[in-house]
């Protein structure tokens, strides 16, 4: 049987959590295996960086995670989570160089005033399967997948928010773009 490169990472990440569970149950007896899946996915996933997230998002992200690693075996990494809004403006003024349209930008990446990401209340995750897992079984932890074109994206939602298509679909019915190019040095 020949293994995938990310089958493989998985294993040895499973792997490792076990072993790590009698040191999370000397640090933590009650929540040994939330530690030891925390401690082995930061190992797998060693760029995440869950700070700038909402507290409550933060625990449901890792809640979440956790459960799909011990009751599923499925990893679910940290892409972006937080971003502070200058992050965001140079994502969208790229997207506005790439695509040569404030509409068309906004139909993969926001502005900061309208990005979930900058409020901490976004995650993008990895990989396909992981993000496939909280599609299905995020909803109980509020994580809820917001767009069509976004397999990766999930905001926390007490009730589950409409899907849209894409980001910038929530456009005034005019059709005029929810920002005014004037606002954005691109």
């Amino acid at each position: 049987m020949i293994f995938s490169r990310a089958r493989l990472y998985a294993v040895v990440t499973r792997v490792l959590a076990v072993l790590l569970l009698p040191f999370a149950f000397l640090r933590a007896p009650g929540r040994a295996c939330y530690l030891a899946c925390q401690w082995a996915l930061g190992l797998r996933f060693p760029a995440e960086d869950l700070t700038g997230l909402v507290p409550a998002v933060r625990e449901a992200f890792t809640a979440a995670r956790t459960e799909a690693f011990w009751r599923d075996g499925q990893l679910i990494g940290l892409t972006s989570g937080h971003r502070d809004a200058a992050e965001q403006h140079r994502l969208f003024s790229e997207e506005v160089r790439r695509t040569g349209s404030v509409r068309e930008a906004c139909r993969l990446v926001l502005p900061p005033a309208e990005s979930t990401h900058v409020s901490g209340l976004a995650l993008d995750v990895r990989p396909t399967e992981g993000a496939a897992w909280l599609e299905r079984h995020g909803g109980v932890h509020h994580l809820h997948r917001r767009y069509d074109n976004e397999w990766w994206h999930f905001e926390y939602h007490l009730c589950p928010p409409p899907r849209l298509p894409y980001p910038g679909a929530g456009a005034p019915a005019d059709g005029r773009p929810r920002v005014r190019t004037g606002e954005w040095v691109v």
